[in-house]
């Protein structure tokens, strides 16, 4: 992978920026690839096959949403068979009587509930950070109010681990890898992978051999040193939850309801700091893309699949359990 060809969530940062920007500057010194002034915008300069060229970060995402579109496109052709004959079993059921089951990917059910009900979104992924309460009422939703910060996520939690790791290696080796873009790459890749782990695993090892001039790196996390780390960032999330609830007039004590979605979600220390905010209520994870197991999923579906084409005259209660599994 060549890191100045990288960009993931970076490029976003730079949206609708100029150049000389606090924030831009503060985050070019974590960019791997070379970001310009060209008429007062960012621009990001890229080389392929040879030939150098330059995008704005807006061009790239573009170009992003566009092969987003084709591989939706193509999956959607390759299944759309598969998937006339599991929506035709779920309108079944719908048609049964029972249609807050007949969508396998509602995790809530919202138009069951009767009365008003407060609900707060909390959406923290790779590179921003947006929080939204919204008020449900027979199946209506109405957003109260909104909040965020479009330079808080997951990669600032790498950043945090690489600068401590590269300081690391300096320390132990006394030479400075900071300059080579290619050994910060694999670095910072170590780090997310290890950040992930700490999800689910009181510890985690970070072993890359050659890092930096032939020198290999062998070291240790817990997640403890990884919360310490990344205390203040984590605290940060806190604010924009507040603003919600000041802007909308709404006690915290009457949010029904604590929705996370978005990687950085799975975060321990993210789960807790909600939780001891709304005073122990339990957050509610089922929409968290990130969490999914994707090879259960698609085994769930498919044996679904081929439960409905065996099942074609299947009773209500039948298709209720199995909507259960799949849910499951």
């Amino acid at each position: 992978m060549n890191p100045t060809t990288t960009y993931g969530v970076r490029r976003e940062r730079l949206i609708g920026r100029k150049f000389d920007d606090a924030e831009v500057q503060a985050d070019m010194k974590h960019f791997l690839f070379v970001v310009f002034s060209k008429a007062g915008k960012p621009y990001i300069r890229v080389e392929y096959r040879g030939e150098q060229k330059e995008f704005s970060p807006e061009e790239i995402s573009s170009m992003v949403l566009l092969k987003m579109k084709e591989t939706a496109e193509s999956y959607r052709h390759h299944r759309q068979q598969r998937r006339r004959r599991c929506t035709c079993g779920l309108q079944r059921l719908a048609a049964s009587g029972d249609q807050g089951r007949g969508h396998h990917l509602r995790p809530k059910r919202f138009s069951k509930v009767s009365g008003e009900r407060n609900v707060l979104i909390f959406d923290l992924g790779g590179g921003t950070f947006d929080v939204s309460l919204l008020t449900i009422k027979e199946g209506i939703f109405e957003v109260k109010a909104t909040a965020g910060d479009t330079h808080l996520g997951g990669e600032d939690f790498d950043n945090r681990l690489v600068n401590h790791f590269a300081q690391e290696f300096k320390r132990k080796n006394k030479k400075d890898l900071s300059s080579n873009l290619r050994a910060l790459r694999r670095l910072c890749t170590a780090c997310e992978r290890a950040k992930r782990t700490l999800s689910s695993a009181a510890q985690t090892s970070i072993e890359i051999d050659s890092l930096f001039e032939g020198i290999d790196f062998y070291t240790s996390l817990t997640r403890g040193r990884f919360e310490e780390l990344c205390q203040d960032l984590f605290h940060s999330t806190l604010e924009p939850v507040e603003k919600v609830l000041r802007d909308s007039r709404i006690d915290k004590a009457n949010v029904r309801e604590i929705v996370l979605v978005g990687g950085s979600t799975r975060i321990p220390r993210i789960i807790k700091l909600m939780s001891d905010f709304f005073n122990g209520k339990e957050p509610n994870k089922s929409i968290n893309p990130d969490e999914a197991d994707k090879t259960k999923l698609e085994t769930a579906v498919n044996e679904t699949i081929k439960w409905l084409d065996a099942s074609q005259e299947g009773s209500k209660e039948e298709y209720e359990e199995k909507q259960k599994e799949l849910e499951a």
